[in-house]
């Protein structure tokens, strides 16, 4: 079984997210959404919250599995037998910073990262723009499904 770990904050889980998993499965047998837990950034969402939230998106697919992580991303990647980390690229900016840190992980465990390029319709989507814009009262239902569940 071929299975990849698309990790992140997902604070939240856009639809730009919900298409990287789609286009992951078409690769993997599995997928693994890995909510990574940063002690030292404080989120806007819970992360119980967020949980729910994807799994909820993913409710008709056995073979999206969603769990929390507190450790380095390959560790957690050993960890579920992931032999790939999946990620998601809007723009160069995000392919620069991305390839610098799948070559570390590369270097470090052996696991390769394999790059999805984002649907143009995706591209602007910002998970910081996103909390502005929630925390300001504005509807992120364009850019986030159900966002209801992440309160």
């Amino acid at each position: 079984m071929k299975r990849c770990l698309f990790p992140g904050s997902f604070d939240p889980f856009t639809k730009g997210h919900e298409a990287i998993v789609h286009q992951a499965l078409s690769l993997f047998d599995e997928v693994v959404i890995g909510v990574g837990i940063n002690s030292k950034k404080q989120g806007l969402f819970a992360t119980d919250k967020k949980i729910a939230h994807i799994q909820s998106l993913f409710c008709a697919h056995d073979n999206v599995k969603v769990y929390s992580f507190q450790k380095l991303t390959v560790e957690f990647c050993k960890e579920i037998g992931a032999t790939h980390i999946v990620r998601g690229l809007r723009d160069a900016k995000d392919f620069e910073y991305e390839r610098s840190i799948g070559h570390m992980n590369h270097a470090i465990s052996g696991i390769d990262t394999v790059f999805f390029l984002t649907a143009q319709a995706h591209s602007a989507i910002n998970s910081s723009i996103i909390r502005e814009m929630y925390q300001n009262g504005a509807d992120i239902s364009p850019f986030v499904t159900n966002p209801e569940l992440l309160v």
